[in-house]
């Protein structure tokens, strides 16, 4: 009989045992089961955040493709006005001198008149100009320097 009650013993030892793990893994249950909500929701929430973005970059992308067109629309007219205005002025300037011919190959587009010669639009620059004006106001004031010294003498 003590035999019997020894194993009795044991076995509710292992049952409790055993009720201990099963609550454990209850618990352990339960928590992944929270953290599995969390994750689908966590999912959930993210997809519905990137279907947001992918909204509001389409609709950059749209906006940026119709400002580039409108830009590209602007640089046009702005060419089209220059245009319009340098032959306004070649209209007045043969209206107003009927004896210059503006059709005449002479004229060219890419020269320009500087210091009263018809020069290359790409040989002249604002710093060779500064230079050539301050070379000439110093030759014109040693120039005056030597008038004046052979009139002195």
């Amino acid at each position: 009989m003590e035999e019997l009650q020894g194993k009795v013993d044991k076995l509710e030892d292992e049952r409790a045992a055993w009720k201990k793990e099963m609550e454990n893994w209850e618990e352990e249950r339960k928590m992944l089961g929270t953290w599995k909500v969390r994750c689908l929701d966590s999912e959930r929430k993210l997809n519905k955040k990137i279907e947001d973005l992918e909204a509001d970059y389409d609709e950059l992308n749209d906006t940026y493709d119709g400002a580039v067109g409108e830009l590209d629309d602007l640089k046009n007219c702005i060419i089209q006005e220059h245009i319009n205005g340098f032959e306004k002025g070649l209209r007045q300037a043969t209206f107003f001198h009927q004896e210059v011919d503006a059709a005449n190959s002479k004229f060219d587009v890419n020269k320009d008149v500087v210091d009263g010669k018809l020069i290359q639009e790409d040989e002249s620059s604002p710093d060779e100009e500064a230079e050539k004006e301050s070379a000439e106001k110093e030759k014109k004031v040693d120039d005056a320097a030597e008038v004046a010294h052979d009139s002195a003498e």
